[in-house]
């Protein structure tokens, strides 16, 4: 730890390049892996900590005078907040926990399968009234292995499909990590425990609370419902001003017992039903494309003998481990393009995700996109394109959410300095930050 404390956080705007005629500034400093931001009814900012560093998810309100919690004790990491007809709504591991305006707190869904690389995330509402949420898969392409760190504690732990899916049989062997006995190998199947090998045919029922899914329910939680599957990681959602609802789904990485190459991560536009190709597409593409062969391993072949049906074509892809997260969309003509949305870019984890590569130049950033068009340009990046503390600047690090505000400025919450060099902690204590740009 006497090392994790001497790491501090440079800030200097100006090592960010934007557009002509708009400005950024630092808002605020000092936070634990702030993961977004949110107002309520009366313009009151409140602000989410994942609870990474501490071990204890928070929400913050944050007024002219101080900043304070007003709710703790949620389980890391604490994936959004939403402020909705006087309630915050917290999405937490396994979770969603409705902060009431007397401060106390109630647990309205329990039980979801966030045991493993992803979570269920932030609760959005739809015109229909109706609470939506994503949540994504255990595993990083349908097969439980070596790469999984919760294996051990959840060694029953595998993903769940959407629907009835028929399975081709195909097996992967790896090391036995349960097992008190070296160099003992095992057999896995996909959608299955590690170790439980499937054959040509079997079949997988599928379940509402399906592993990479988009769910919705009433504000209280209940009558849960599937809308769709299929996808990887839906770490953020949003409805347009035409009550569409848009979605930014993580790519697969170059890690595990199937892995997969040049996998982009895909801005989706959601459709009841729908089938979104994870884990057998990726980009709207099959992954036995040879494009998709990592270097030195098989070419990934699919896991699903029928597929629901063909998926769609994403509205815009990312490049891969560019991590995109949280999004809003612009409607103050006088800032950007009306219904533009701007879309946090967290950047990749590599070389764990690449498959031991060095990081690529992606992410890092704040990117526009144009739905209609179907195109993706810079909005805020670094002079150098890298994340700052890589070469000692004071720009950006991990953008993960971007919200308009309500006087014509947009926030960009910077979850802080993440895997620091020669240490064995993912997140930095207090380098979180939130930025304000605004037009000129």
């Amino acid at each position: 730890m006497e090392r994790t404390k001497r790491i501090e956080r440079k800030l200097k705007p100006e090592d960010i390049l934007l557009p002509s005629g708009y400005r950024i500034e630092v808002f605020m400093v000092n936070l634990n892996t702030p993961i977004n931001l949110t107002f309520t009814e009366q313009g009151e900012m409140l602000v989410a900590d994942a609870g990474i560093t501490t071990g204890n998810g928070k929400v913050l309100i944050v007024t002219p005078t101080e900043t304070k919690v007003i709710a703790e004790g949620f389980n890391p990491p604490l994936t959004g907040i939403t402020f909705y007809q006087g309630k915050i709504y917290v999405a937490h591991r396994g979770s969603i926990t409705i902060v009431k305006p007397d401060g106390s707190k109630q647990d309205i869904i329990t039980g979801l399968p966030s045991f493993g690389d992803h979570h269920n995330n932030r609760v959005i509402f739809g015109p229909d009234g109706k609470m939506y949420f994503g949540q994504g898969t255990a595993t990083n392409t349908g097969v439980v292995g070596e790469d999984n760190r919760w294996l051990k504690e959840h060694p029953l732990g595998h993903d769940y499909p959407g629907s009835y899916i028929r399975l081709t049989g195909e097996n992967f062997k790896t090391t036995n990590l349960l097992s008190e006995t070296a160099n003992t190998q095992i057999q896995t199947g996909a959608y299955s425990p590690f170790g439980v090998a499937t054959y040509p045919g079997e079949m997988i029922r599928g379940m509402i609370r399906a592993s990479g899914s988009i769910l919705r329910a009433n504000p209280d939680g209940s009558q849960l419902e599937l809308v769709a599957w299929g996808l990887r990681n839906p770490f953020r959602m949003k409805f347009d001003r035409h009550n569409r609802l848009f979605c930014g789904n993580h790519g697969m990485d170059v890690r595990g017992s199937r892995p997969v190459e040049n996998s982009p991560d895909e801005f989706q536009l959601i459709r009841q039903g729908m089938w979104y190709g994870w884990p057998d597409y990726t980009g709207g593409y099959p992954v036995n494309q040879p494009t998709f062969k990592p270097e030195g391993k098989p070419q990934p072949t699919f896991l699903l003998a029928q597929h629901p049906m063909q998926p769609p074509q994403p509205v815009v892809t990312f490049a891969p481990h560019s991590a995109i997260m949280g999004f809003d969309f612009n409607y103050d003509s006088s800032f950007a393009p009306l219904g533009e949305a701007f879309i946090a870019e967290f950047g990749s984890e590599a070389p764990t995700t690449t498959g031991g590569k060095p990081a690529p130049r992606v992410g890092h950033r704040i990117s526009r996109i144009d739905t209609e068009a179907r195109r993706v340009t810079t909005f805020a990046i670094n002079k150098t394109g890298l994340a700052a503390n890589v070469t000692g600047g004071g720009g950006l690090e991990r953008p993960i959410d971007v919200t308009f505000g309500q006087h014509k400025d947009m926030f960009i919450t910077d979850f802080g300095i993440v895997k620091p060099p020669g240490t064995n902690i993912f997140a930095v204590p207090n380098t979180g930050v939130i930025w304000r740009v605004t037009k000129r």
